[in-house]
């Protein structure tokens, strides 16, 4: 029997994106969109993305109301968050100020501070701009079957303005150098999430896909 893998529809996100790109990555698996209870209670595997303004997000999860099926999912089974889906994860963001999920301590922080409010180059000769927009690197702060096969300090593909900064840094499983040096993946047991695109970034976000559909917790 084929694994089911539930991605959560709210009305928010690049959810199509990840949908094609999952089904390419595991065409043995049942892909599809869940924007009821009962069809993300029965998936064998949750999806979390997002894309736009925190507020909005966490206010069209509430109204769905799949967010406590959600909350029941993250300690059940493997959940992997996207973008903002990783940032949901946390207690509070910056953006509008506005309380998230809670699954894991931390916040959601904004980048800002003089290397960005003036010109300011990386190693690279590229000027840091917000949002951080782009290809960057992430490094593997410790090993994680997700990561099997990915090389360390391989590029994923990043849009976003904020990112997240765990109270518990044994969280962090990826970092990222834009500015400063931020948490871009995070892990704890059934949970993995990540700041990056991988279905914006090529063979190795495809890779990571794969891994989480194989990933037995």
């Amino acid at each position: 029997m084929s694994t089911s893998i539930a991605i959560v529809d709210y009305g928010m996100g690049n959810i199509h994106s990840v949908e094609r790109a999952l089904r390419y990555a595991a065409p043995e698996a049942n892909v599809y969109l869940a924007n009821t209870v009962e069809l993300l209670n029965k998936a064998d595997r949750v999806v979390l993305p997002g894309q736009g303004a925190m507020r909005d997000c966490m206010q069209n999860l509430e109204k769905s109301g799949l967010k406590e099926a959600l909350l029941l999912a993250s300690r059940t089974k493997p959940l992997l968050g996207v973008c903002v889906g990783e940032q949901m994860l946390f207690e509070r963001s910056q953006e509008g100020d506005v309380s998230c999920l809670g699954i894991f301590p931390g916040e959601v922080k904004k980048f800002e501070g003089d290397v960005f409010a003036k010109p300011h180059f990386n190693d690279h000769q590229e000027h840091l701009k917000v949002p951080h927009m782009g290809w960057s690197q992430v490094k593997q702060e410790r090993e994680h079957p997700v990561w099997n096969g990915i090389p360390d300090n391989s590029y994923f593909y990043f849009v976003h303005s904020y990112y997240v900064k765990p109270s518990d840094d044994s969280l962090t499983v990826g970092s990222t150098l834009y500015g400063h040096t931020f948490t871009c993946a995070v892990a704890r047991d059934n949970i993995f999430a990540a700041q990056f695109h991988p279905e914006k970034s090529a063979e190795q976000g495809l890779r990571l896909y794969r891994n989480f559909v194989e990933w037995q917790i």
